[in-house]
């Protein structure tokens, strides 16, 4: 062997161990520690443990933030899970506090835009009680401004909110519209962060096809299908993709993969979702990881290296999810699959195997994209109390 190989050889031995030593000491800096704060350039994506409903508080590269869902509602223990920290706020207060802490770099901090997957209670039900402790200034869902699909929606305490936030603290209120590129964007320095990018993927039933600005009609014309089988409100969950350079993240409320028995085949919607979305690094189940969703098609194609799961009670996730996102035989590679709540029924359920296979089981979870989206790891906060305590780093990884 030449003394130029081993010199190389040598060199590419001192680079690896420097960088397990970078590892292990930000491990050691960040563990017991409070999250370090988010910087500019980094992509900040938070699943906030409640027990009570799903809420995911995005920073964008450039501050901007995105609450996805705040909700406020869920079956009592032992079936569901406690209150996080405990119950002496809200679900809507506790996700306020957390953003406000998540977004102390702002001198004004608000929630740029807040994005309503569907219109039940553990997704939407927190909202007024965030919009009372931060503002909101664009708030976004599948109904802006009738309401009126499939059929009217009772949704008079909600519309009551939205008139009160626009004429008093000028709130703006949109429609997601699939297909877009530019309705959710950068508002602070968008110059500096060109790779970044919010696909509208998805919203009642209407899907895009992944090419362009262009969409298909996934649901039937109603006015041709009985009522009983018209889409309910599950099926017209909106569903995003983030971007930022190499780096892809997908989320789609409560859309199921399959149809419930004796049902039509076309209110499975995962699958023209997955065609569309393609491969991403982190993926958040659907419908918080029921059986009904993360099919073996929508695994296989998402191919995700990082699981989110957005559990509150005990049949979530379902034994044979955590078999689908965690099978080789779907598609190569290692994954971490993170819970933010599993409950002692949900453990007994899936059995010990299928509890270990799971990285975290209780906690905030949080997915910091490095600056550029090269690279990303995934922080586990303590849920106990509001000093967001770092249980856990994984990673790093390398994005696509």
């Amino acid at each position: 062997m030449s003394l130029k190989v081993r010199r190389v050889g040598l060199i590419a031995t001192i680079l690896l161990a420097l960088s397990a030593l970078c590892t292990v000491e930000l491990r050691a800096q960040s563990v017991g520690e409070p999250l370090p704060s988010w910087t500019p350039g980094t992509l900040d994506i938070h699943q906030i443990s409640t027990g009570q409903g799903n809420a995911a508080l995005l920073i964008f590269p450039d501050g901007t933030s995105m609450l996805v869902d705040s909700g406020d509602g869920n079956p009592e223990p032992p079936r569901g899970a406690a209150p996080v920290p405990d119950g002496s706020r809200t679900a809507g207060e506790w996700i306020a506090r957390y953003a406000r802490r998540m977004l102390a770099h702002d001198p004004d901090p608000a929630i740029d835009y807040a994005l309503i997957t569907h219109f039940h209670g553990d997704h939407m039900g927190g909202f007024t009680d965030v919009a009372e402790h931060i503002p909101i200034r664009t708030m976004l869902d599948r109904g802006w401004p009738d309401y009126d699909y499939p059929q009217p929606l009772s949704l008079n305490d909600y519309r009551a909110f939205l008139e009160n936030q626009r004429l008093n603290e000028g709130m703006e209120v949109e429609r997601l519209q699939p297909g877009r590129h530019d309705q959710i964007v950068l508002q602070r320095q968008p110059g500096l962060y060109p790779s970044f990018e919010v696909n509208n993927v998805a919203a009642n039933g209407e899907v895009w096809t992944g090419v362009d600005t262009t969409t298909e009609e996934h649901f039937p014309d109603l006015s041709r299908i009985p009522r009983e089988d018209w889409p309910s409100e599950n099926q017209c969950s909106l569903a995003i993709r983030v971007n930022y350079g190499q780096f892809d993240y997908y989320t789609g409320g409560d859309m199921p993969g399959v149809p419930a028995p004796g049902y039509p085949d076309w209110q499975g919607v995962e699958t023209p979702v997955a065609k569309a979305v393609g491969p991403v690094d982190a993926a958040v189940l659907s419908h918080h990881g029921l059986g009904n969703g993360t099919t073996e098609f929508f695994v296989r194609t998402l191919q995700a290296r990082v699981w989110v799961v957005p559990s509150r009670s005990a049949d979530q996730p379902g034994r044979y999810v955590v078999d689908r996102v965690t099978s080789p035989r779907l598609y190569d590679g290692p994954r971490d699959v993170f819970a933010v709540t599993v409950v002692e029924a949900t453990e007994h359920a899936i059995g010990p195997q299928r509890f270990a296979r799971l990285a975290s089981d209780q906690g905030h979870i949080v997915i910091r994209v490095d600056e550029g989206g090269e690279s990303y790891r995934v922080f586990i906060l303590d849920d106990s109390a509001d000093a967001y305590i770092v249980k856990a780093v994984h990673g790093p990884y390398q994005a696509k």
